[in-house]
Protein backbone atom coordinates (compact mmCIF):
# COMPACT_ATOMS: atom_id res chain seq x y z
CA UNK A 1 0.00 0.00 0.00
CA UNK A 2 2.84 2.42 -0.54
CA UNK A 3 1.96 4.41 -3.66
CA UNK A 4 2.23 8.13 -2.91
CA UNK A 5 2.45 8.43 0.87
CA UNK A 6 2.35 12.24 0.97
CA UNK A 7 -0.17 13.74 3.41
CA UNK A 8 -1.64 16.92 1.96
CA UNK A 9 -3.60 19.63 3.81
CA UNK A 10 -7.17 19.91 2.54
CA UNK A 11 -9.82 22.62 2.60
CA UNK A 12 -13.43 22.18 1.51
CA UNK A 13 -14.23 24.73 -1.19
CA UNK A 14 -17.48 23.95 -3.00
CA UNK A 15 -18.06 25.96 -6.16
CA UNK A 16 -21.00 28.34 -5.99
CA UNK A 17 -22.24 26.87 -9.28
CA UNK A 18 -22.74 23.52 -7.50
CA UNK A 19 -24.82 25.18 -4.78
CA UNK A 20 -26.85 27.08 -7.38
CA UNK A 21 -27.46 23.83 -9.27
CA UNK A 22 -28.67 22.13 -6.08
CA UNK A 23 -31.07 24.97 -5.33
CA UNK A 24 -32.38 24.86 -8.88
CA UNK A 25 -32.92 21.10 -8.79
CA UNK A 26 -34.75 21.31 -5.46
CA UNK A 27 -36.99 24.01 -6.88
CA UNK A 28 -37.89 21.82 -9.85
CA UNK A 29 -38.57 18.59 -7.95
CA UNK A 30 -41.34 16.49 -9.45
CA UNK A 31 -43.21 15.51 -6.30
CA UNK A 32 -45.06 12.25 -5.95
CA UNK A 33 -48.33 11.69 -4.08
CA UNK A 34 -49.12 9.89 -0.83
CA UNK A 35 -51.83 7.43 0.01
CA UNK A 36 -54.05 8.94 2.71
CA UNK A 37 -53.47 7.91 6.29
CA UNK A 38 -50.37 5.72 5.84
CA UNK A 39 -47.88 8.05 7.57
CA UNK A 40 -44.31 6.73 7.54
CA UNK A 41 -45.33 3.07 7.21
CA UNK A 42 -44.37 2.89 3.52
CA UNK A 43 -41.44 5.27 3.57
CA UNK A 44 -40.96 9.03 3.76
CA UNK A 45 -44.25 10.96 3.36
CA UNK A 46 -44.17 13.56 0.61
CA UNK A 47 -45.55 16.27 2.93
CA UNK A 48 -42.61 15.80 5.28
CA UNK A 49 -40.00 15.52 2.56
CA UNK A 50 -41.30 18.54 0.70
CA UNK A 51 -41.06 20.71 3.80
CA UNK A 52 -37.54 19.53 4.54
CA UNK A 53 -36.47 20.07 0.92
CA UNK A 54 -37.89 23.59 0.97
CA UNK A 55 -35.86 24.35 4.10
CA UNK A 56 -32.80 22.83 2.43
CA UNK A 57 -33.32 25.12 -0.56
CA UNK A 58 -34.25 28.35 1.21
CA UNK A 59 -33.21 28.15 4.88
CA UNK A 60 -30.09 26.01 5.09
CA UNK A 61 -26.73 27.76 4.56
CA UNK A 62 -23.99 25.38 3.39
CA UNK A 63 -21.29 28.04 3.74
CA UNK A 64 -21.84 28.21 7.52
CA UNK A 65 -21.22 24.49 7.85
CA UNK A 66 -18.40 24.48 5.32
CA UNK A 67 -16.62 27.02 7.55
CA UNK A 68 -17.30 24.86 10.62
CA UNK A 69 -15.78 21.80 8.94
CA UNK A 70 -12.83 23.85 7.73
CA UNK A 71 -12.24 24.89 11.33
CA UNK A 72 -10.76 21.43 11.89
CA UNK A 73 -7.45 20.33 10.34
CA UNK A 74 -8.21 18.19 7.28
CA UNK A 75 -5.92 16.18 5.06
CA UNK A 76 -5.91 13.76 2.17
CA UNK A 77 -3.50 10.98 1.29
CA UNK A 78 -3.46 8.18 -1.24
CA UNK A 79 -3.62 4.63 0.12
CA UNK A 80 -3.91 1.55 -2.08
CA UNK A 81 -4.67 3.75 -5.06
CA UNK A 82 -7.55 5.53 -3.36
CA UNK A 83 -7.89 9.08 -2.06
CA UNK A 84 -8.49 9.07 1.70
CA UNK A 85 -9.81 12.22 3.38
CA UNK A 86 -9.60 12.63 7.14
CA UNK A 87 -9.81 15.08 10.00
CA UNK A 88 -6.79 15.00 12.28
CA UNK A 89 -7.52 16.93 15.47
CA UNK A 90 -4.65 16.84 17.95
CA UNK A 91 -5.40 17.34 21.63
CA UNK A 92 -3.68 20.16 23.53
CA UNK A 93 -2.82 17.48 26.12
CA UNK A 94 0.57 15.98 25.16
CA UNK A 95 -0.18 12.54 26.65
CA UNK A 96 -3.50 12.13 24.82
CA UNK A 97 -4.32 8.68 23.41
CA UNK A 98 -4.72 8.52 19.60
CA UNK A 99 -8.23 7.36 18.63
CA UNK A 100 -9.59 6.63 15.16
CA UNK A 101 -13.34 7.23 14.76
CA UNK A 102 -15.09 5.47 11.86
CA UNK A 103 -18.57 6.36 10.62
CA UNK A 104 -21.07 4.17 8.79
CA UNK A 105 -23.80 4.52 6.17
CA UNK A 106 -25.67 6.84 5.78
CA UNK A 107 -23.39 8.78 8.10
CA UNK A 108 -20.17 10.70 7.53
CA UNK A 109 -17.53 12.63 9.42
CA UNK A 110 -20.38 15.03 10.30
CA UNK A 111 -21.59 12.43 12.81
CA UNK A 112 -18.60 13.12 15.02
CA UNK A 113 -18.67 16.93 15.06
CA UNK A 114 -20.48 17.07 18.46
CA UNK A 115 -17.85 14.89 20.18
CA UNK A 116 -14.62 16.36 18.80
CA UNK A 117 -14.30 19.11 21.43
CA UNK A 118 -15.06 16.98 24.52
CA UNK A 119 -12.81 14.13 23.36
CA UNK A 120 -9.80 16.22 22.34
CA UNK A 121 -9.99 18.86 25.06
CA UNK A 122 -11.83 17.53 28.13
CA UNK A 123 -10.23 20.26 30.26
CA UNK A 124 -12.25 22.86 28.33
CA UNK A 125 -15.45 20.79 28.58
CA UNK A 126 -15.60 20.08 32.30
CA UNK A 127 -13.69 16.81 32.07
CA UNK A 128 -10.42 15.33 33.24
CA UNK A 129 -7.44 16.20 31.00
CA UNK A 130 -6.19 12.64 31.55
CA UNK A 131 -9.09 11.49 29.33
CA UNK A 132 -7.91 13.40 26.23
CA UNK A 133 -7.62 11.89 22.75
CA UNK A 134 -5.89 12.82 19.50
CA UNK A 135 -8.62 12.16 16.92
CA UNK A 136 -8.30 10.74 13.41
CA UNK A 137 -11.68 10.80 11.63
CA UNK A 138 -11.50 9.41 8.08
CA UNK A 139 -14.15 9.44 5.39
CA UNK A 140 -14.71 5.85 4.30
CA UNK A 141 -13.50 5.27 0.70
CA UNK A 142 -16.50 5.71 -1.55
CA UNK A 143 -18.18 8.10 0.89
CA UNK A 144 -18.09 11.86 1.17
CA UNK A 145 -14.79 13.67 0.82
CA UNK A 146 -12.77 10.52 0.17
CA UNK A 147 -14.69 10.60 -3.10
CA UNK A 148 -15.98 7.77 -5.25
CA UNK A 149 -13.84 4.65 -5.35
CA UNK A 150 -11.91 4.28 -8.58
CA UNK A 151 -12.01 0.49 -8.81
CA UNK A 152 -13.90 -2.53 -7.54
CA UNK A 153 -12.92 -4.36 -4.37
CA UNK A 154 -13.33 -1.80 -1.59
CA UNK A 155 -15.02 -4.04 0.98
CA UNK A 156 -14.75 -3.42 4.73
CA UNK A 157 -11.60 -5.55 5.03
CA UNK A 158 -9.82 -3.38 2.47
CA UNK A 159 -11.06 -0.25 4.25
CA UNK A 160 -9.69 -1.66 7.51
CA UNK A 161 -6.28 -2.27 5.97
CA UNK A 162 -6.25 1.26 4.53
CA UNK A 163 -7.11 2.80 7.90
CA UNK A 164 -4.38 0.75 9.58
CA UNK A 165 -1.95 2.15 7.02
CA UNK A 166 -3.28 5.66 7.70
CA UNK A 167 -2.53 5.33 11.42
CA UNK A 168 0.94 3.99 10.63
CA UNK A 169 1.52 6.87 8.22
CA UNK A 170 0.58 9.33 10.97
CA UNK A 171 3.15 7.70 13.24
CA UNK A 172 0.70 6.24 15.74
CA UNK A 173 2.10 2.99 17.14
CA UNK A 174 -0.44 2.69 19.94
CA UNK A 175 -4.06 3.77 19.56
CA UNK A 176 -7.73 3.02 20.15
CA UNK A 177 -10.56 2.53 17.65
CA UNK A 178 -14.20 3.51 17.92
CA UNK A 179 -17.15 3.34 15.56
CA UNK A 180 -20.78 2.54 14.90
CA UNK A 181 -22.55 0.82 12.01
CA UNK A 182 -19.83 0.15 9.40
CA UNK A 183 -17.44 1.62 11.96
CA UNK A 184 -18.46 -1.21 14.31
CA UNK A 185 -17.06 -3.63 11.72
CA UNK A 186 -13.93 -1.67 10.79
CA UNK A 187 -12.93 -0.82 14.38
CA UNK A 188 -12.81 -4.45 15.60
CA UNK A 189 -11.13 -5.28 12.29
CA UNK A 190 -8.31 -2.90 13.18
CA UNK A 191 -7.91 -4.75 16.47
CA UNK A 192 -7.75 -8.13 14.73
CA UNK A 193 -5.29 -6.78 12.18
CA UNK A 194 -3.00 -5.00 14.66
CA UNK A 195 -3.59 -6.38 18.19
CA UNK A 196 -0.16 -5.13 19.22
CA UNK A 197 -1.04 -1.54 18.34
CA UNK A 198 -4.77 -1.25 19.09
CA UNK A 199 -5.14 -0.94 22.87
CA UNK A 200 -8.93 -1.15 22.83
CA UNK A 201 -12.01 -1.11 20.60
CA UNK A 202 -15.23 0.71 21.51
CA UNK A 203 -18.36 0.18 19.41
CA UNK A 204 -22.00 1.18 19.29
CA UNK A 205 -24.72 -0.01 16.95
CA UNK A 206 -23.03 -3.41 16.73
CA UNK A 207 -24.69 -6.77 16.13
CA UNK A 208 -23.23 -10.26 16.03
CA UNK A 209 -22.86 -12.25 12.85
CA UNK A 210 -24.04 -15.39 14.60
CA UNK A 211 -27.57 -16.02 15.87
CA UNK A 212 -28.56 -16.82 19.43
CA UNK A 213 -28.36 -20.54 20.20
CA UNK A 214 -31.98 -21.82 20.35
CA UNK A 215 -31.11 -23.69 23.57
CA UNK A 216 -30.22 -20.37 25.21
CA UNK A 217 -33.36 -18.46 24.24
CA UNK A 218 -34.88 -18.94 27.68
CA UNK A 219 -31.83 -17.37 29.31
CA UNK A 220 -32.24 -14.04 27.50
CA UNK A 221 -33.26 -11.01 29.49
CA UNK A 222 -36.45 -9.14 28.63
CA UNK A 223 -34.36 -6.44 26.95
CA UNK A 224 -32.48 -9.03 24.89
CA UNK A 225 -35.72 -10.67 23.79
CA UNK A 226 -36.93 -7.26 22.65
CA UNK A 227 -33.71 -6.84 20.67
CA UNK A 228 -34.28 -10.18 18.96
CA UNK A 229 -37.77 -9.03 17.95
CA UNK A 230 -36.24 -5.81 16.70
CA UNK A 231 -33.77 -7.82 14.62
CA UNK A 232 -36.62 -9.80 13.05
CA UNK A 233 -38.40 -6.53 12.25
CA UNK A 234 -35.24 -5.18 10.62
CA UNK A 235 -34.94 -8.32 8.52
CA UNK A 236 -38.58 -8.37 7.43
CA UNK A 237 -39.45 -4.68 7.12
CA UNK A 238 -36.19 -2.77 6.78
CA UNK A 239 -33.89 -4.90 4.67
CA UNK A 240 -34.98 -3.46 1.33
CA UNK A 241 -32.25 -0.83 1.23
CA UNK A 242 -29.65 -3.49 2.10
CA UNK A 243 -30.79 -5.83 -0.69
CA UNK A 244 -30.75 -2.97 -3.19
CA UNK A 245 -27.27 -1.84 -2.18
CA UNK A 246 -25.76 -5.35 -2.10
CA UNK A 247 -27.34 -6.40 -5.40
CA UNK A 248 -27.89 -3.43 -7.77
CA UNK A 249 -26.18 -0.33 -6.35
CA UNK A 250 -25.54 1.12 -9.80
CA UNK A 251 -29.23 1.14 -10.72
CA UNK A 252 -30.03 2.92 -7.48
CA UNK A 253 -27.22 5.42 -8.07
CA UNK A 254 -28.80 6.95 -11.16
CA UNK A 255 -31.80 8.27 -9.23
CA UNK A 256 -29.91 9.39 -6.11
CA UNK A 257 -27.10 11.06 -8.06
CA UNK A 258 -29.53 13.03 -10.22
CA UNK A 259 -32.20 14.02 -7.69
CA UNK A 260 -31.37 15.78 -4.42
CA UNK A 261 -34.92 15.06 -3.18
CA UNK A 262 -34.29 11.37 -3.87
CA UNK A 263 -30.95 11.45 -2.07
CA UNK A 264 -32.57 13.26 0.85
CA UNK A 265 -35.39 10.70 1.12
CA UNK A 266 -32.99 7.74 0.94
CA UNK A 267 -30.98 9.07 3.89
CA UNK A 268 -33.63 10.75 6.01
CA UNK A 269 -35.68 7.54 6.17
CA UNK A 270 -32.85 5.96 8.16
CA UNK A 271 -32.71 8.93 10.49
CA UNK A 272 -36.43 8.41 11.14
CA UNK A 273 -36.19 4.63 11.61
CA UNK A 274 -32.92 4.35 13.53
CA UNK A 275 -32.90 7.34 15.89
CA UNK A 276 -34.24 7.48 19.44
CA UNK A 277 -37.77 6.00 19.43
CA UNK A 278 -38.88 8.87 21.65
CA UNK A 279 -38.28 11.26 18.74
CA UNK A 280 -41.31 11.76 16.51
CA UNK A 281 -39.34 13.18 13.58
CA UNK A 282 -35.66 12.97 12.55
CA UNK A 283 -34.99 16.57 13.54
CA UNK A 284 -36.31 15.81 17.03
CA UNK A 285 -33.38 13.42 17.44
CA UNK A 286 -30.69 15.13 15.37
CA UNK A 287 -30.16 18.82 14.65
CA UNK A 288 -31.77 19.55 11.28
CA UNK A 289 -28.78 21.48 9.91
CA UNK A 290 -26.42 18.71 11.00
CA UNK A 291 -28.62 16.18 9.20
CA UNK A 292 -28.59 18.26 6.01
CA UNK A 293 -24.82 18.78 6.22
CA UNK A 294 -24.49 15.01 6.33
CA UNK A 295 -26.69 14.72 3.23
CA UNK A 296 -24.64 17.44 1.54
CA UNK A 297 -21.47 15.37 1.86
CA UNK A 298 -23.14 12.67 -0.24
CA UNK A 299 -24.70 15.07 -2.74
CA UNK A 300 -21.77 17.43 -3.33
CA UNK A 301 -19.24 14.60 -3.70
CA UNK A 302 -21.42 12.43 -5.94
CA UNK A 303 -20.94 9.40 -3.68
CA UNK A 304 -24.49 8.02 -3.52
CA UNK A 305 -23.52 5.18 -5.83
CA UNK A 306 -20.05 4.40 -4.49
CA UNK A 307 -21.24 4.41 -0.86
CA UNK A 308 -24.03 1.99 -1.80
CA UNK A 309 -21.50 -0.07 -3.75
CA UNK A 310 -19.53 -0.69 -0.55
CA UNK A 311 -22.43 -2.92 0.54
CA UNK A 312 -22.10 -4.89 -2.71
CA UNK A 313 -18.36 -5.27 -2.24
CA UNK A 314 -18.59 -6.39 1.38
CA UNK A 315 -21.44 -8.85 0.80
CA UNK A 316 -19.82 -10.44 -2.25
CA UNK A 317 -16.44 -10.68 -0.52
CA UNK A 318 -18.05 -12.34 2.51
CA UNK A 319 -16.40 -9.64 4.61
CA UNK A 320 -19.24 -8.91 7.05
CA UNK A 321 -18.58 -11.91 9.24
CA UNK A 322 -15.85 -11.93 11.88
CA UNK A 323 -12.81 -13.81 10.59
CA UNK A 324 -11.67 -14.72 14.10
CA UNK A 325 -12.42 -13.79 17.69
CA UNK A 326 -10.75 -10.51 18.62
CA UNK A 327 -8.37 -10.63 21.56
CA UNK A 328 -8.37 -6.84 21.95
CA UNK A 329 -10.30 -5.46 24.96
CA UNK A 330 -13.68 -4.35 23.63
CA UNK A 331 -16.32 -1.99 25.02
CA UNK A 332 -19.92 -1.98 23.79
CA UNK A 333 -22.39 0.88 24.21
CA UNK A 334 -26.02 -0.13 23.61
CA UNK A 335 -28.52 2.60 22.75
CA UNK A 336 -32.29 2.27 22.20
CA UNK A 337 -33.12 0.24 19.05
CA UNK A 338 -29.62 -1.31 18.97
CA UNK A 339 -29.79 -5.10 18.63
CA UNK A 340 -26.61 -5.95 20.57
CA UNK A 341 -26.81 -9.18 22.59
CA UNK A 342 -23.80 -9.84 24.77
CA UNK A 343 -23.66 -13.64 24.59
CA UNK A 344 -23.45 -13.66 20.79
CA UNK A 345 -21.04 -10.74 20.62
CA UNK A 346 -18.72 -12.47 23.09
CA UNK A 347 -18.21 -15.21 20.50
CA UNK A 348 -16.47 -12.60 18.32
CA UNK A 349 -15.03 -10.05 20.78
CA UNK A 350 -13.26 -9.94 24.15
CA UNK A 351 -15.83 -7.77 25.90
CA UNK A 352 -14.60 -6.10 29.08
CA UNK A 353 -17.07 -3.18 29.19
CA UNK A 354 -20.82 -3.14 28.52
CA UNK A 355 -23.16 -0.15 28.89
CA UNK A 356 -26.87 0.22 28.15
CA UNK A 357 -28.50 3.63 27.77
CA UNK A 358 -32.12 4.77 27.86
CA UNK A 359 -31.84 7.56 25.30
CA UNK A 360 -30.09 8.07 21.99
CA UNK A 361 -30.06 5.82 18.98
CA UNK A 362 -28.06 4.47 16.07
CA UNK A 363 -26.36 7.83 15.40
CA UNK A 364 -25.13 8.07 19.00
CA UNK A 365 -22.45 10.71 18.43
CA UNK A 366 -25.12 13.06 17.03
CA UNK A 367 -28.03 12.08 19.27
CA UNK A 368 -26.44 11.59 22.69
CA UNK A 369 -22.86 12.89 22.45
CA UNK A 370 -22.63 13.31 26.23
CA UNK A 371 -23.42 9.63 26.84
CA UNK A 372 -21.10 8.41 24.12
CA UNK A 373 -18.20 10.63 25.23
CA UNK A 374 -18.63 9.52 28.84
CA UNK A 375 -18.62 5.86 27.85
CA UNK A 376 -15.57 6.23 25.61
CA UNK A 377 -13.68 7.99 28.42
CA UNK A 378 -14.66 5.32 30.95
CA UNK A 379 -13.72 2.42 28.69
CA UNK A 380 -10.33 3.72 27.62
CA UNK A 381 -9.53 5.04 31.12
CA UNK A 382 -8.22 1.66 32.23
CA UNK A 383 -6.34 0.96 28.98
CA UNK A 384 -4.13 4.02 28.72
Amino acid sequence: MENNSEIRPFTIDIAQADLDDLRDRLGRTRWTTDLPGVGWSRGVPVSYLRGLAEYWRDGYDWRVHERELNGYPQFTTEIDGQNIHFLHVRSPEPDALPLILTHGWPGSIVEFLPVIGPLTDPRAHGGDPADAFHLVIPSIPGSGLSGPTGEAGWDTNRVTRAFAELMDRLGYERYGAQGGDTGAVVSPGLGRLNPGKVVGVHVNGVSAFSDVNPDEMGELTEAEQARLKRMEYLRSEQSGYVMMQISRPQTLAHGLHDSPAGQLAWIVEKFKEWTDPAAELPEDAVDRDLLLTNVMLYWLTGTAGSSANSYYETAHAGAWGASERSTVPTGVAVFPLDVSIRRTLELEHTIVHWSEFGRGGHFAAMEAPDLLVGDIREFFGSLR
